[in-house]
């Protein structure tokens, strides 16, 4: 039996890679990389035999980054818990794995193997698997700009950019790894500006930038296509306009935007009513982790990850693999008083570019498990 080691540099037409002291429990605080290379002109496909890391549902604590690539290469997949992934493959003969853990560690590890496979085959052929070793056709909407200023009469930001699907039906796979549309803030293919990932037959919620530039990246395979996309994107103004009427031969559209107000936000900090009374009065209802919270202007703008959806509305909901997340402004940011990384029952309205917006008496509490009971019978509830 093979000894593995943290990290190392492998290549040839196929080996297999192991977490440190696999099937032994794997060392605390330690960040392992290895660099896949195999015989030019082929890609690269991996196949997890056993995965056994730390369970969190956002991968934050131990888990298996795979990038394509050696040096800044797109990240492919993030990965823990138990449930393996299917085949992985990279755009080219180069492939990064990288395996960071925590000083508080549970599990095995990983072992998989990785082997060459012509672009057009698939990988691990004494492995079959419906998972495909393909490459990608891409395509870039690169930097769809909006104008610097706008009609006279206006005084306002840049305008943002709002993109709408009209037509959506991209291939379907739980991590959206053959066919996919990703769109990012900005002009450059960042993980950390990406707004969604998304593939299926259901177009996205409206998306709105949050400056004045869009990418779009379509990528797909070599294999089972489908209609495709039809979408449209129009500029709307950062800012109402600050004349009482707007010029007769202005169309610019614009986007309802409530400010906290001294009165709104001297409101006693209680929220009213029940989870029954609140449930049909809101236009959305989920459940989540606060992972970002910014304060701006007053109000706070939060990201929550998804724990459940009891009723979605318009609320815009991104999806990136199996986790899935939604913005939520916080009209007054001491009321309700959420804290980053704590769970949350969210009631509140939304406003037309699909954010979540929550008010000094929306219904916000703290989740606990025993919510679920009665939330799952509400969902069922005819309003």
């Amino acid at each position: 039996r093979p000894t593995f080691t943290c990290g190392g540099v492998v290549s040839g037409e196929s080996g297999f890679i192991g977490s440190e002291g696999f099937p032994g429990v794997y060392p605390p605080n330690s960040k392992c990389t290895w660099k896949i290379t195999v015989p030019e002109g082929k890609v690269v496909v991996l196949s997890f035999r056993y995965l056994d890391l730390e369970s969190d549902a956002l991968c934050r604590y131990d888990f298996v980054d795979i990038y394509s690539g050696h040096a800044n290469g797109q990240r492919i997949g993030r990965f823990c818990g138990t449930a393996k992934p299917g085949a992985l493959v990279s755009s080219s003969n180069k492939m990064l794995v990288q395996m960071t853990s925590d000083a508080n560690t549970a599990g095995s590890g990983f072992i998989a193997k990785f082997s060459a496979a012509e672009p057009h085959e698939r990988g691990d052929r004494e492995d079959p698997s419906p998972w495909r070793a393909l490459p990608r056709l891409q395509f870039l909407w690169e930097c769809l700009s909006a104008p610097a200023s706008l009609p006279t009469g206006w005084a306002m930001a840049p305008a943002l950019i709002e993109l709408k699907f009209e037509k959506f039906d991209v291939e379907r796979d739980n991590y959206c790894r053959y066919d996919y549309v990703a769109v990012f803030n900005g002009g450059e293919i960042n993980d950390a500006k990406r707004i969604g990932k998304y593939c299926g037959d259901s177009p996205p919620a409206p998306i709105l930038s949050e400056k004045n530039e869009l990418l779009v990246q379509f990528l797909s395979d070599l294999s089972l296509t489908a209609d495709g996309f039809i979408g449209h994107y129009k500029f709307r103004p950062k800012k109402l306009p600050t004349t009482t009427a707007l010029p007769t031969t202005t169309t610019v559209p614009t986007t309802s935007v409530v400010k906290p107000t001294v009165p709104l936000c001297q409101q006693k900090c209680k929220r009213s009513g029940t989870l029954e009374s609140n449930y049909c009065s809101s236009n959305f209802v989920i459940t989540g982790t606060v992972i970002t919270a910014v304060t701006r202007a007053g109000s706070l703008h939060a990201t929550i990850s998804i724990i459940n959806v009891y009723k979605e509305g318009n609320l815009a909901i991104q999806q990136a693999g199996k986790n899935m997340s939604a913005k939520i402004l916080v009209m007054c940011k001491q009321c309700p008083l959420i804290r980053r990384g704590l769970n949350y029952i969210i009631m509140g309205q939304v406003e037309e570019d699909g954010r979540g917006k929550v008010f000094p008496n929306s219904f916000v509490m703290s989740f606990k498990t025993k919510n679920s009971k009665i939330l799952n019978a509400l969902k069922n509830k005819t309003c």
